[in-house]
C-alpha cells in the first residue's frame, strides 16, 4: 500500500475553533442598543427581562431571562432554585465580542443546575452565538433601575454573613436616576459631586463631531451651568459626562436634556467640514476621552 493510501485512511484532526473576532459595536442591532451600553457601563444596579427568539430557547429554558448589571462575586450568571436565570453583564469580557460573551453566559446559566452560579466564562469563539442570534429582537429592553442589590436574593432568606455582604454592596451603589426626556441618560451623585451621564446613539465619531460643534459654539452647557467634562467611549458609542449643581435632582434636567438632545441631533446632521474652532474643540474632547472595556 502506498504512502498516499495510508494517509487517506488516517483520521484528520478536527479544526480548532477560532477566537471570536473583535466587534467594536457589539450591541448594534439589538433593540435599545444604548440601554445595553448603559447597563454595562454606567448604571450600578438595574435589571431587564429578555425572551429567546422563536426556536432559539434551549431545552428547559425559562420563558424569560433576567439581564442584570452585576451579580454577587461578579458571577456571569446564576440559575436559581426557583428556575429563574440571571445574567450579569458587568462581569468582564472573555473575548473581543461582548455580545458573544453575554450570550455564552446566558446559555451556560440556563444549562447550570438549579441553585448554581456560572463562576467564570470560557473564551468565546467564532462559533459562539451572539445575543442577536438568540433573543427576541422585536421586544424593547425595558430597564428597571434599583437603589440597591436586593434583586440578588429574591425570596431567599439570608443568614447574617449574606446580609452583611448585601449591605456592603448597597452602600457602594452610586445613587442613579433615569432622566426621562432622552434614552439612556442618567443623573448620578458620587460623593459630594453630581453628574449627568448619557449614552448617545450616534457612532462615537459622529457624536464626538456633534459635541465639538456645540462646544465651539458655546452650546455644550447643560441647563444653566452643567459643564461638559469629557466623554467615555464604550462599545462603539460615546458617553459624555456633565458635572452639574451638586444640590440638583434628576427631575431638574428633564427640560435641559430635551433641549440638548435637539442640539446634538441637529449638529450630528450637519455635513460641512469643521471650522478651525470646531477642530480644536474636537481635539480637546478626543484628548479627554477614556475608553471603557
Amino acid at each position: 500500500m502506498g504512502k498516499a493510501s495510508r494517509r487517506s485512511r488516517t483520521a484528520r484532526p478536527e479544526r480548532a475553533s477560532r477566537p471570536a473576532p473583535f466587534v467594536a459595536r457589539p450591541f448594534e442591532g439589538l433593540p435599545d442598543e444604548t440601554e445595553w451600553v448603559a447597563m454595562r457601563e454606567i448604571v450600578p444596579a438595574a435589571t431587564a427581562a429578555v425572551r429567546f427568539a422563536e426556536g432559539k430557547a434551549p431545552e428547559g429554558a425559562p420563558e424569560t431571562v433576567t439581564i442584570a448589571t452585576v451579580l454577587p462575586l461578579a458571577w456571569p450568571g446564576l440559575h436559581r432554585e426557583s428556575g429563574e436565570v440571571l445574567v450579569g453583564i458587568q462581569s468582564g469580557s472573555a473575548s473581543g465580542d461582548t455580545s458573544r460573551d453575554i450570550a455564552q453566559a446566558l446559555l451556560l446559566s440556563v444549562a447550570a443546575e438549579l441553585g448554581h452560579p456560572v463562576p467564570t466564562l470560557p473564551l468565546s469563539t467564532s462559533e459562539t452565538p451572539r445575543l442577536q442570534d438568540l433573543i427576541d429582537l422585536s421586544a424593547p429592553l425595558e430597564v428597571t433601575v434599583h437603589e440597591g442589590f436586593e434583586f440578588w436574593v429574591g425570596d431567599t432568606d439570608l443568614d447574617a454573613d449574606a446580609k452583611e455582604s448585601l449591605e456592603r454592596a448597597n452602600e457602594s451603589a452610586i445613587p442613579t436616576t433615569r432622566i426621562t426626556t432622552a434614552p439612556s441618560c442618567y443623573w448620578c451623585r458620587i460623593g459630594d459631586r453630581t453628574y449627568v451621564r448619557w449614552v448617545l446613539p450616534q457612532d462615537e465619531d459622529a457624536a464626538t463631531t456633534a459635541l465639538a460643534r456645540l462646544h465651539a459654539a458655546g452650546e455644550s452647557v447643560l441647563g444653566d451651568d452643567g459643564r461638559l467634562l469629557g466623554c467615555f467611549r464604550s462599545s462603539g458609542l460615546l458617553i459624555p459626562v456633565w458635572e452639574v449643581d451638586p444640590s440638583s435632582e434628576a427631575s431638574d434636567f428633564d427640560v435641559p436634556v430635551a433641549q440638548m438632545r435637539e442640539r446634538i441631533e441637529a449638529a450630528a446632521a450637519r455635513t460641512e467640514l469643521l471650522s478651525a474652532e470646531e477642530r480644536g474643540a474636537r481635539a480637546g474632547l478626543t484628548n479627554r476621552q477614556v475608553t471603557l472595556r
